[in-house]
């Protein structure tokens, strides 16, 4: 197959079909825009499976995603997309760049959800986006824009609530959409603890609580584990529905 992108955390190819993609998850890790690298073991395979498992459950719930099938531990198919080029990311609890950029202090609750939006471009670090600038970029009209952010609310709600019942609190995530060949807008790239913060409810200790990618940003080690954890609670939530 022809590979048509690769980044930090994945490989997309061109199938056969010019309407589907394969995309591969590696066990690549990288942190603050990919100045720290790694390797975590089984982080392909796992990020894969939390990802199907949590597409079919939105899916489910009526979030349009571009996930088609699973066709190995480490390889899904999905619909081709056209990325916009907008990270949007959901904050319920203040964490990371939030609480560098403000005086709000980790663990602070928000009085609602906070929809941020941010340039999907390494070279010039992921810039924060304004409404205001992503018109003026002509990366998304006002239509999109808002139909992405009540699609973004949507899935935080629905995750918040799948989450809460693993016992797992969403701090905050990434989420990336694309337009299909019809122009519908879908859910695209991933849903793991590569893309989320996740904190286990059962810990109360800031470091011990931590289930996602900050283990390996911070060197707290037990990545593997922590990961596992997560997908070991989200299957076992999935199959009691």
């Amino acid at each position: 197959m022809q590979k048509i992108y690769e980044g930090k955390a994945k490989i997309l190819y061109q199938s056969e079909d010019p309407n589907v993609f394969l995309t591969y998850f590696k066990d690549d890790a990288t942190a603050f825009n990919a100045q720290k690298k790694g390797q975590i073991e089984g982080k392909g395979e796992i990020n894969c499976t939390i990802t199907t498992a949590l597409y079919r459950w939105l899916e489910s719930k009526g979030v349009s995603t571009h996930l088609i099938e699973r066709i190995s531990p480490n390889q899904i198919t999905v619909q081709a997309v056209e990325i916009i080029p907008i990270e949007v990311v959901v904050r319920n609890i203040a964490a990371g760049s939030l609480c560098r950029q403000t005086e709000l202090d980790e663990g602070t609750v928000l009085p609602e959800p906070l929809v941020d939006f941010y340039l999907k471009n390494d070279a010039l670090g992921d810039p924060l986006l304004t409404t205001e600038r992503i018109r003026i970029l002509n990366i998304a009209s006002q239509e999109q824009i808002t139909q992405i952010t009540e699609l973004a609310k949507k899935v935080n709600y629905l995750l918040q609530e799948f989450f809460l019942s693993c016992e797992i609190i969403l701090v905050d995530f990434k989420l990336e959409f694309g337009l299909n060949h019809q122009g519908k807008i879908l859910l695209a790239d991933e849903i793991s603890p590569d893309t989320c913060r996740l904190w286990d409810k059962k810990q109360s200790d800031p470091m011990s609580r931590i289930l996602d990618k900050d283990r390996f940003r911070r060197d707290l080690g037990g990545v593997e584990s922590a990961y596992g954890e997560v997908q070991k609670r989200v299957l076992s939530r999935v199959d009691s529905l």
